[in-house]
């Protein structure tokens, strides 16, 4: 989206957006090199053409994207790898996908007040409330099934803020794209607005339920 027909700037994010994921993953004494291509690539800026304004923005959109993707979203793997983390991922994509289901119905059959229009104008309040019932009551039920070590009012609290991040996380996307005056993040998906758009409610939850694991069931 932020380089459209850029294969130079394209690449040069994908290698930094690569090496981010890479160092989230690899044990701490083998960032090194990693570090040092990370510094290649932000020295390659300082020879692109354009003007000094151009390029810098330019480089705020790569980092961006280098953390939004890079390292945000491999957390899916690192909630993965914690004790439960089969049940944990199962949990929040249940809780995420329940609540998005529940709040494109309720948005669409009950919808009046938009929630954000100058972000996403077909959101509504109504349907964001859809979702986060949707959510709690997917959570507080899921959990008896799925999770072996969480009580239904935690899972159910759980749901909640999770609802919350998820409509954040597709709200962040929505803002992007607004940005840069796409419809579609990219053509990977055809008819569903791009892979992005498939993933960018579950990017918040993902690391929210990572840290708090860590945090509460460590």
């Amino acid at each position: 989206m932020a380089f459209p027909g850029r294969a130079r700037e394209q690449l040069c994010g994908i290698v930094l957006g690569a090496g981010v994921s890479l160092m989230v993953f690899l044990p701490q004494e083998r960032n090194l090199w990693l570090s040092l291509l990370l510094v290649v690539c932000f020295s390659s800026y300082l020879f692109m053409r354009g003007g000094l304004k151009d390029i810098i923005i330019k480089l705020a959109w790569t980092l961006l994207g280098c953390v939004y993707l890079g390292y945000l979203l491999p957390h899916w793997v690192l909630l993965f790898r914690l004790p439960h983390g089969r049940a944990w991922v199962a949990f929040v994509l249940l809780v995420i996908m329940t609540g998005d289901t529940v709040a494109y119905f309720v948005g669409n059959r009950f919808g009046t007040k938009k929630l954000a229009p100058r972000i996403s104008p077909g959101k509504t309040v109504e349907g964001a409330w859809g979702y986060v019932a949707g959510s709690v009551i997917a959570g507080y039920v899921g959990a008896k099934f799925i999770l072996p070590v969480s009580s239904s009012l935690e899972a159910a609290t759980l749901a909640f803020w999770l609802s919350i991040l998820g409509q954040a996380g597709d709200l962040f996307e929505s803002w992007i794209k607004r940005m840069f005056a796409v419809k579609d993040s990219g053509s990977l998906l055809p008819g569903h607005g791009g892979l992005l758009d498939r993933l960018d409610s579950l990017i918040f939850p993902a690391v929210f339920t990572t840290a708090y694991l860590k945090v509460f069931h460590s």
